[in-house]
């Protein structure tokens, strides 16, 4: 016995059946996670090594080529790319489609960890090995500007204050901060005055290593007391550098101050972020693997009005990029299309009451499928338009306007 023949011998029963796959599609759809592209695995792994002051030269002879070297005997590995930079070193290994990730990251880490003995000793770390991150792309980017703070303090408050309130927003993997500039202690150095003093590069290094740390001071016991020694020898200040002692020689001291000057400044000054000529940071909303970027967004746009009315003064919040309006515009369109093709097709079950209007009703039936295919395309066209420059699908020319 035929599904159609039980379907028509017992109504009741196949409208149970349909009720039931309605409400399961129902409650399946509102634990799925929606996003603009699927969710893709990439099989590449890529190796990534830091050498603070080393040239590119230095970096691809001496790291670049012999983890190159290391890694090229790895089964499925389909090609491998490397990138020498100033001070860093990017290698980056393509493995065939299907192979386990897991599997060749090992892999690779096993060849990193035997080829390190060939690195050079004074690394800033060991080489670091991570699997390409497919989820690490933002979705949403909140800019905060204020014209009268630097951007040192305005990353402050941001990384205090505003960070901690969105990082709890629910599918929400990290917050990073675009434009981020941290504290530090640069030192200006004159070779000029280096020369005159004999002072090198590698005495001032050496004199920070030995005289800008915090070492355990241990305790000290008396009968009836106990009392923890804290040593307070790191510099807190500009004057603390200025006075360190970079040199000493048949009672000749050569400081700091002597051959350059110590100064609080970013960490990074090679790097900035500005709208429309403004510099400004920016806090990068990354989701998680399989979250819903649309429940994101509401949740955050909630969260941004909130925001916007305890922002201190001379603060102000916009909105440089969001990429879930591409994916709402979508189901919308989605969405409307299954509704006017329903009503549609209802509006064509009425007319086949009549016993003359068969004919008819098959007819209406094929207009109504191709006006549903039709729609389709068009919803598809603008898709592509909207994530690809703003413009429109032409359905009836078929071309891209």
């Amino acid at each position: 016995m035929s599904l159609s023949t039980v379907s028509i011998k017992r109504p009741v029963l196949a409208i149970v059946m349909n009720l039931l796959i309605v409400l399961f599609g129902f409650m399946g759809f509102q634990k799925l996670g929606i996003r603009e592209f699927p969710l893709i695995e990439s099989p590449v792994v890529s190796v990534r090594t830091n050498y603070a002051g080393a040239s590119a030269e230095v970096i691809e002879s001496q790291i670049t080529y012999p983890l190159e070297k290391a890694i090229n005997g790895i089964e499925g590995v389909k090609s491998i790319s490397s990138s020498s930079n100033l001070g860093s070193s990017t290698v980056t290994i393509e493995f065939e489609l299907g192979i386990d990730m897991e599997t060749a990251a090992s892999d690779v880490r096993d060849k990193v960890s035997q080829a390190q003995r060939s690195l050079p000793q004074d690394l800033d770390g060991p080489p670091v090995v991570s699997k390409s991150d497919v989820v690490s792309e933002y979705i949403i980017a909140m800019t905060v500007t204020n014209p009268t703070l630097t951007g040192l303090e305005v990353c402050e408050y941001v990384d205090n204050e505003l960070i901690p309130r969105l990082q709890t927003i629910p599918g929400v993997s990290a917050v990073n901060m675009l434009g981020e500039k941290k504290y530090a202690m640069r030192l200006r150095l004159d070779p000029t005055k280096l020369a005159a003093y004999g002072v090198t590069l590698q005495d001032i290094k050496q004199a920070l290593d030995n005289e800008n740390v915090e070492l355990p001071a241990g305790k000290l016991e008396g009968n009836n007391t106990e009392l923890t020694v804290k040593s307070n020898s790191k510099f807190k200040d500009e004057h603390g550098f200025n006075n360190m002692i970079v040199r000493q020689e048949n009672n000749k001291v050569v400081r700091l101050q002597d051959v350059g000057y110590a100064e609080l400044g970013a960490e990074n000054e090679y790097t900035s972020y500005r709208i429309n000529g403004v510099p400004s940071v920016a806090c990068a909303i990354i989701p998680q693997s399989g979250a819903n970027h649309v429940a994101i967004a509401n949740e955050f746009y909630k969260r941004y009005e909130e925001l916007k009315k305890e922002l201190p003064k001379d603060y102000e919040l916009s909105i440089s990029n969001d990429l879930t309006r591409f994916v709402k515009k979508s189901i919308e369109e989605v969405v409307e299309t299954l509704v006017i093709a329903i009503l549609l097709r209802l509006v064509g079950s009425l007319a086949s009451f009549d016993r003359h209007s068969c004919v008819v009703d098959r007819c209406f039936f094929y207009h109504v499928s191709v006006w549903f295919f039709h729609q389709c395309t068009h919803t598809f066209g603008d898709c592509i338009g909207y994530r690809f420059g703003g413009g429109r699908w032409n359905s009836g020319d078929r071309k891209y306007l």
